[in-house]
């Protein structure tokens, strides 16, 4: 009995247990849907842009931790997709792209010509620095090999993208179903730098400073999810009697009234985290990689009292801060945290006593707390019209939220002040894209979540950013998804309106409607598209429409009217000096800006 290569890789996905994959079909991978189709086991999720379909296979992974696939076609459907890949790749998401191609006789590597065939091109050349691995299935019978190469490789140390692409005449090749499979060579590559310290040396290495600290601060980052280790989170905490910071990415790690939580540090951090960042005396990072966003533009500042000591499954990561690392520790999170974990279960083994660091912590947490009175206040426009804060907005949001909520969230607004403000027990997830960063990513990464999950999910998004997906507001309404998307409109780009205000005196370009840049009336877009409608003006909008978007399980939209220049604080804000270059301040000392005399009794205290 002989099947085709699209039969065996539809058959493939069924023996993995996927149940959904994404994608958009197209003359190069028509008969990879057909197949996957004629089996009848796994769902095809059509989305309406490529990109979309990664973003959306990117929420169903942090929703399920099971990677899956997107299905793209040739040319344009392979190109399309790439921004979502590059997203995958920068927050480390194992997703398994498979894409068609033109007949194997024009993609060879000796075909230099610049397009292949019809509309094809060399996909396998362009994406190899933006995967973990990337290649081109030329040998019909190493069809099944490769695709379980490819699922091991997505999760294998630091997770990640993988790219097949299968020329045409390739997937309609037949072979003996029965017919030996040949194998792929694959090896993980394991850094073998003796500077690095390996899992039980940087585990007692740990213990001996903890042991000897006065000051000791805990980091926790995304890269505790990926390695499967955040049921380990509590004990850790409970056992250590540390203070601790969580990433963003890693905001819903952990309940966060855990009495050890001390908030989110950074460039838009909260003032309180900042502070003890840069007043510990031994800071332990696991699963982290210390981003810019997160240590500021001066890494030899950052925590600059204290011995860093870093735990990461990449070695790059290790590197990149050069001698600011003290004791770099090459290991998987979940490992590092078992191996601590089962010496702190010696009871002949007690916490050091930091009662006068935790009354510290305690202090900064509640002289600065996130909301601040001033900056998080409602604004009124000069014709006295009030607008809600969405600082303000998300801590209210707080009180209407599941136990079990799932929030996904854009750019600009909905990132800075979803992920500055809002707590999480939990039970709760919040996920958005840190590393690239692009605008469109809500929508569709909330699109998969909902597939996943099979519930509802709140998006939160803003007039910007939904532009860049918006033709997915069809496949919310195709496949009758509850996802409540709310929609924050401030006239264009609010982010970059406050760096044209900073940098270039307020001369505004290609930021809102009267300099280049508009955005449709959602009401009207919403009600064509088939959306429940919402809007919120004012507190007493708020308090009467949240019951009922909570209480309602369909589409809906919901448009909250901010003030188009509302400040995103606090934050640390660069400077332009007076010979035009620019600068930034300490981490420590964020926007609006303290007198000099407060920060010196903030950071110099205990």
């Amino acid at each position: 009995m002989k099947k085709n290569v699209a039969d065996l890789i539809a058959k493939k996905l069924k023996d993995k247990g996927l149940k959904h994959v994404f994608g958009i079909i197209g003359a190069g991978n028509a008969q990879i849907f057909d197949s996957i189709n004629t089996l009848g086991f796994t769902e095809i999720v059509c989305v309406h842009h490529e990109q979309a379909a990664v973003m959306s296979a990117i929420g169903y992974y942090r929703m399920t931790k099971s990677p899956t696939v997107v299905l793209l076609t040739t040319g344009a459907g392979s190109s399309n997709g790439i921004t979502g890949v590059l997203s995958a790749w920068m927050d480390s998401i194992p997703v398994i792209i498979i894409s068609g191609n033109e007949n194997s006789k024009h993609t060879k590597t000796s075909n230099n010509l610049r397009i292949w065939g019809v509309q094809g091109f060399d996909v396998v050349y362009m994406v190899k620095k933006i995967t973990k691995w990337s290649c081109r299935l030329i040998d019909p019978y190493l069809a099944l090999s490769t695709i379980s190469n490819a699922f091991d490789i997505s999760v294998d140390q630091r997770p990640g993208p993988v790219w097949i692409d299968i020329p045409m005449n390739i997937q309609t090749t037949f072979v003996e179903s029965q017919h030996p499979i040949k194998e792929l060579p694959f090896r993980s590559v394991v850094s073998k730098n003796s500077n690095f310290l390996n899992v039980n040396t940087g585990t007692q290495t740990a213990l001996d400073l903890l042991s000897k600290s006065k000051k000791p601060l805990l980091y926790l980052g995304h890269g505790i999810r990926l390695a499967n280790a955040e049921h380990l989170i509590k004990n850790l905490v409970n056992k250590l009697r540390i203070p601790f910071l969580l990433s963003w990415q890693a905001n819903d790690l952990i309940d966060t009234k855990n009495q050890f939580y001390f908030g989110k540090s950074g460039v838009y951090g909260q003032r309180s985290s900042n502070f003890i960042v840069q007043s510990c005396d031994l800071l332990i990072c696991i699963g982290t990689r210390l981003a810019i966003p997160q240590i500021g533009y001066e890494p030899m500042d950052y925590a600059r009292s204290a011995t860093l000591l870093v735990v990461d499954i990449d070695p790059k990561e290790l590197n990149k801060l050069n001698k600011r690392i003290k004791y770099p520790v090459l290991s998987d999170a979940k490992k590092f945290i078992e191996n601590i974990s089962q010496v702190l279960r010696d009871e002949r083994i007690k916490p050091k006593n930091n009662k006068e660091w935790l009354e510290y912590c305690n202090e900064m947490k509640d002289k600065y707390r996130p909301i601040e009175k001033g900056i998080h206040s409602d604004v009124t426009d000069k014709n006295g019209k009030k607008f809600i804060n969405s600082y303000a907005f998300m801590h209210e949001i707080q009180t209407y939220l599941k136990d079990d909520e799932v929030i996904v969230t854009d750019m600009g607004t909905a990132l800075l002040s979803g992920h500055q403000i809002l707590e999480l027990t939990g039970n709760q997830r919040m996920m958005t894209s840190t590393g690239l960063g692009e605008m469109g990513y809500g929508l569709p990464a909330a699109i998969g979540a909902a597939i996943a999950t099979n519930k509802s999910i709140i998006c939160l998004n803003c007039d910007g950013g939904m532009m860049l997906n918006l033709q997915e507001l069809q496949t919310v309404i195709h496949y009758n998804l509850p996802i409540k998307i709310f929609i924050f409109n401030n006239d264009g780009y609010l982010m970059i309106k406050h760096t044209q205000k900073a940098l270039f005196k307020g001369r505004y370009v290609g930021v809102d409607k009267n300099s280049g840049v508009s955005c449709p009336d959602y009401k009207k877009l919403a009600i064509a598209f088939g959306f429940e409608v919402f809007s919120i003006k004012t507190w007493r909008d708020f308090h009467r429409v949240l019951p009922i978007i909570q209480n309602t399980n369909t589409p809906l939209i919901c448009e909250v009217f901010m003030h188009p220049e509302q400040l995103f604080l606090p934050k640390l804000a660069a400077i332009r000096e007076a010979d035009g270059s620019i600068s930034s301040p300490k981490l420590e000392d964020l926007s609006p800006r303290l007198p000099p005399d407060q920060l010196i009794i903030n950071i110099s205290k205990n």
